[in-house]
């Protein structure tokens, strides 16, 4: 692992440089096209980085961080728009372009916040991750890798937290309570990685809505919008898998994306034709919603992580992030 921690070192290093690159020199040309061209190299660099990576863990952070937030804000950015074009200061640049981080109250027009269910505790969730990794390295149980994913997800969200609290940021969390979710548009629109939702909505859903409105209306513009968004989040999502394994696409993930969207576009398309609004409690739409999520996950998003041996690959690679933390604090 140390090799590898070098060449993670090394690789923010470079992350640093091309966004400083971006910020004093980007920044100062007209937004648009030409702003595109000047950061294609960085667009390139920021795609093709986590192959300098060899562990799954790694690579993964390196990939969600870099590869996909990083290089979508800096696609905004190139408009005026994001959160990016908003911060004057090298350093706020810096950090909300390297890292999953949302500042309160940036929430996009129209968003309704979801309810809460269990307030958020970082260290609970700790505990439920060590032990569902726990489990599944003993088990095998795809259901425990699902739930560690998750929150593994929201594990990397407190540790930016805890090394931005000092800066007096208020940060919103990645992800809010998905299994609370009253359906799947709710799922994947409010719920699930919001971090990512948002990013693909600003740059995929709105343009493709604004772009094909006015050649067939509302109504079918957002499905067409939703179905680009989620194939582009099952491309990039065959590229993150492509990094950590390193062989040939299946196209497996891209499949489960693109089916998840025509999963939302049907029940949006049917509750509008039903004009259906009723509500049930979400201790049944919740658990049904996570449960068609996970099933049609187990045959399209777990199993060619599990047939290249990626989920023991990152069990080791937790289990070295422990043992280096107990010798820090012994």
């Amino acid at each position: 692992m140390g090799e590898e921690t070098q060449n993670f070192l090394k690789a923010w290093l470079v992350i640093f440089a091309s966004l400083s690159y971006a910020y004093f020199i980007t920044s100062k040309l007209p937004k648009g096209k030409f702003r595109v061209f000047t950061l294609l190299p960085i667009f390139s660099l920021f795609t093709i980085l986590p192959l300098s990576l060899s562990r799954p863990i790694p690579i993964t952070i390196s990939s969600w961080f870099i590869t996909w937030l990083a290089n979508f804000k800096l696609l905004l950015y190139c408009f005026d728009l994001g959160p990016l074009s908003t911060q004057n200061t090298f350093s706020m640049f810096i950090l909300l372009a390297s890292f999953p981080i949302k500042l309160k109250g940036k929430d996009p027009p129209n968003y309704t916040r979801p309810e809460k269910v269990i307030p958020p505790n970082n260290w609970v969730k700790s505990l439920f991750f060590a032990l569902f990794i726990y489990i599944y390295d003993r088990t095998k149980n795809w259901v425990m890798y699902g739930f560690a994913l998750y929150l593994f997800i929201d594990i990397c969200f407190a540790i930016c937290t805890f090394f931005l609290a000092p800066l007096g940021l208020e940060l919103e969390e990645p992800s809010d309570e998905p299994f609370a979710s009253s359906s799947l548009q709710d799922f994947w629109g409010r719920r699930w990685n919001r971090m990512v939702s948002d990013a693909l909505r600003d740059t995929i859903y709105f343009p493709v809505k604004s772009f094909c409105v006015s050649y067939m209306g509302l109504n079918w513009a957002q499905a067409v919008g939703t179905m680009a968004s989620f194939t582009v989040s099952g491309l990039i999502h065959e590229l993150m898998y492509y990094d950590v394994i390193r062989a040939k696409p299946t196209w497996e993930v891209t499949c489960f994306f693109v089916l998840q969207g025509l999963c939302v576009v049907l029940e949006v398309a049917v509750k509008r034709k039903l004009g259906w609004k009723r509500k049930f409690h979400w201790a049944i739409t919740g658990p049904l919603t996570v449960t068609f999520v996970m099933t049609m996950g187990y045959w399209l998003f777990y199993l060619p992580l599990y047939r290249n041996h990626v989920d023991a690959k990152s069990i080791e690679d937790v289990k070295a992030f422990v043992k280096n933390l107990k010798k820090v604090f012994t």
